[in-house]
């Protein structure tokens, strides 16, 4: 379980950041955001270079806060934390994992960050690198899906998800493209 753990990207993950550039070269874009923690800076900086824009850090686009959980394999949390994970696992709103957030509080951090950042860009095309669980709350958000429904929908690393914000919120445009991962090798060797 990562959640708020700074790690970095390995060598898969840097190529993914790569092929992920490629694949925004026609892009209009105007801003990219990412969040503070290292593996979205990384992902986000390929393609800031390419367009020479500068990376925008930002903490609310953190993943949630797992609390006492971060560090631990699912089997170990499920074995030193049998109950807490029941309700993790049974997505309770209202569950936050011991010194973690819960559901609602981070789905609430999420769409608030998402609203002030689309309204601070103001119609402009902004890139946010962040990660699956904020993805999560922004599909939620824009296809009205609740918080405690099952997940039917993919949160694959370096996809290109779209959505649109207007007067009435988030809306979907594109979900879970990842065209440009397909390779027929990968050399995850190159730095």
């Amino acid at each position: 379980m990562q959640g708020q753990l700074d790690t970095a990207l390995d060598s898969l993950g840097r190529w993914q950041a790569r092929q992920l550039a490629q694949a925004l070269a026609h892009e209009p874009i105007d801003a990219i955001v990412a969040s503070d923690l290292s593996r979205a800076l990384q992902t986000a900086a390929p393609l800031a270079e390419a367009r020479g824009l500068r990376v925008r850090p930002e903490r609310g686009l953190r993943e949630r806060c797992f609390g006492v959980f971060e560090g631990f394999t699912y089997a170990d949390i499920a074995r030193h934390w049998p109950d807490d994970t029941a309700r993790w696992r049974a997505r309770d709103p209202t569950f936050a994992p011991p010194g973690g957030e819960s559901l609602a509080g981070f789905y609430e951090r999420c769409v608030g960050v998402a609203q002030r950042l689309a309204d601070e860009q103001d119609g402009r095309a902004i890139v946010w690198v962040t990660h699956g669980g904020v993805l999560d709350c922004l599909y939620r958000a824009a296809t009205r899906v609740a918080l405690d429904a099952s997940r039917t929908w993919t949160l694959d690393n370096a996809s290109i998800n779209r959505l649109l914000h207007s007067d009435q919120g988030l809306m979907l445009v594109g979900w879970g493209d990842i065209r440009h991962l397909d390779a027929p090798t990968v050399d995850t060797r190159e730095a």
